[in-house]
Parts: C-alpha cells; structure tokens; sequence
C-alpha cells in the first residue's frame, strides 16, 4: 500500500511539472496570461461538472472564503507562469517553494524551524551565486510573489474545508480563479484562445496540471501518513529540474542544482517538524468540521 501510495505521490508531481513545461511551450501562442485562462477555466468546468458544489445555503463568508481561495489561486497560477516565461522551471519552482516553507517554519513555532529556514536561505544565495541577473530579476521576483500566493492559498485552501463538502470550495475557487483571469488572458492573447491547436493544447496543460494530480494525490493519501506525502511533495523542484531539462532542454549548473537541493531539503524538514503541543484547558465539546483538504498540487501552478 505504502510503495502504491508513493508511486501515485511522485506520478502526480511529474505530471504538474511536466504540465508547467508543456504550458512554457505553449507561451508563443497566447501569451502566459491566456495560458493561465486557459488552464483555470478547463479546469473549472471539468471539476464543477464532477462535483456539481451545492449553492444553495451558502453563507456571506462562505463566498468570501471562495472568492479569495480563488483570488489566490489566480495570483499563484499568474506570477508563476509570468515566472516560467523568464527563467528556467527548476529555480522558479525553488524559489516559489520557500513561500509554503516560509509558512511551515512560522507556524511550527519550533527553533528547528530556523534551521529549515537558514538552509533555504543558504539554497537561495547559492542561486544568486552566479547573480540573480542570470535568472532574470523580473522573473526570481514573479517567482517569489507566487510562493507568497502560495501560502495565502494554503490558508483558504484549509478554511474552504472546513466550510464546503468534499472538493466543493476548491471547483468554486477554481470558478472564481478563471473568472478573474479570463480578462487578462483576452486583453492578452485574444482570438488566438479559440485556436483549435490553442484549446487542445490547454486541456493537455489542464489535464496534466490540475485533473490528473488531484485525483492521483487524493488516491495517494489514502494510503499515506501525512507527513510522507508532505516530504514527497517536497520534490517537486528536483522534478522541476528534471522536466525543464527533458522537454525545453534547460541546464544547470552545478551551484545551481546543489541550490535546489538544499531548499528540498529545507522543505522536507519543515513539514517533519511537529507544531508545538497545546497546553491550554480542553474546550466544550462541538461537533468537528470537515477536515481541510490537503494541500496538493492540483491548483498550483507547478
């Protein structure tokens, strides 16, 4: 069970990966921001068809809690994919990883955290090494605001479960994330979106990133601790790496790759590190909530 779990964890971050180096390829016909469109609006359809979320008896802050899970969304999948626009798959992705990290160390609350913290940053120097103009500024900056997109997501992302059924919150985020895109990726690509090679294309980008991971990472945790599935999540740069070289033949130096392993690094150890135990008198007893979803990398843009 543990051996299918794991299979199911590293097939779906070779297909968010490999989607990110598909979608790169797809950036000279309409543009990142049409891309993006593209991606969250086939997305949505499909998951709004799957789980048909109930609207009726929805509350103000339930739409709050959607509209701001896809605010994040949509801020994440863009930065991201303006940043695989200008530097290689593998650094964006290391660089956008120390958002969720930033996260995991903060709420911890454990000095070990600051090691993780130290490590990642020693990763990031190390990237600057040859100097951050290699990577593009413009681009390791879009990269960082889609870790700081990132975390904001993994917050709503563990509000909307406690508020919707099933994958509910997340088929409507996805809705709110399209709806919020799709004026950009119009200004930007127009009618090269009802491109037939355009839009079927972007159902490959779509399955890829968002319908094939989901369902494979809601498999795996089925059959996994938590915590494996949270360090096997964090290979995904060395994923990155590995499918920026095989699909748009990007290389790295060596510096460069020992800067990717030391944020993964970084990152397993993070999501290791129990949050301090509670200390305070046990409160009246409720009725428990639905547990938040986990936090894949279906709706991420990498």
């Amino acid at each position: 069970m543990t051996f299918a779990g794991t299979g199911l964890v590293l097939g779906a971050a070779l297909s968010v990966q490999f989607g990110s180096a598909v979608a790169t390829l797809l950036f000279p016909r309409a543009g990142a921001a049409g891309i993006v469109a593209l991606r969250l609006a086939i997305a949505a359809i499909v998951l709004l068809v799957v789980c048909r979320p109930r609207l009726r008896g929805l509350r103000r802050g339930d739409w709050l809690v959607a509209a701001g899970f896809g605010a994040a969304m949509a801020g994440m999948n863009g930065l991201f994919y303006q940043a695989i626009d200008r530097i290689p798959l593998g650094p964006a992705v290391t660089l956008e990883v120390l958002g969720p990290l930033t996260l995991a160390v903060v709420t911890a609350r454990r000095r070990s955290g600051w090691l993780w913290a130290g490590l990642a940053l020693a990763g990031v120097l190390l990237l600057g090494y040859q100097g951050f103009d290699r990577l593009n500024a413009a681009g390791a900056a879009f990269a960082l605001g889609a870790g700081a997109m990132w975390a904001a997501y993994i917050v709503f992302s563990a509000r909307a479960g406690r508020r919707f059924p099933k994958a509910d919150g997340l088929a409507l985020a996805l809705a709110a994330g399209a709806l919020l895109t799709l004026p950009f990726g119009i200004a930007g690509a127009g009618a090269a979106l009802l491109n037939p090679a355009t839009l079927a294309l972007g159902a490959v980008v779509a399955l890829l990133s968002s319908v094939l991971p989901y369902t494979m990472e809601l498999l795996a945790l089925r059959r996994l601790p938590t915590s494996t599935f949270a360090v096997l999540m964090s290979l995904g740069p060395a994923i990155a790496v590995l499918a920026g070289f095989l699909v748009l033949d990007q290389r790295l130096s060596p510096p460069e790759l020992l800067a990717v392993a030391l944020v993964i690094a970084a990152s397993a150890g993070a999501v290791r590190t129990p949050p301090p135990v509670a200390t305070a008198s046990p409160a009246p007893p409720t009725i428990p909530a639905s547990p938040p979803p986990p936090v894949t990398a279906a709706t991420r843009p990498h």
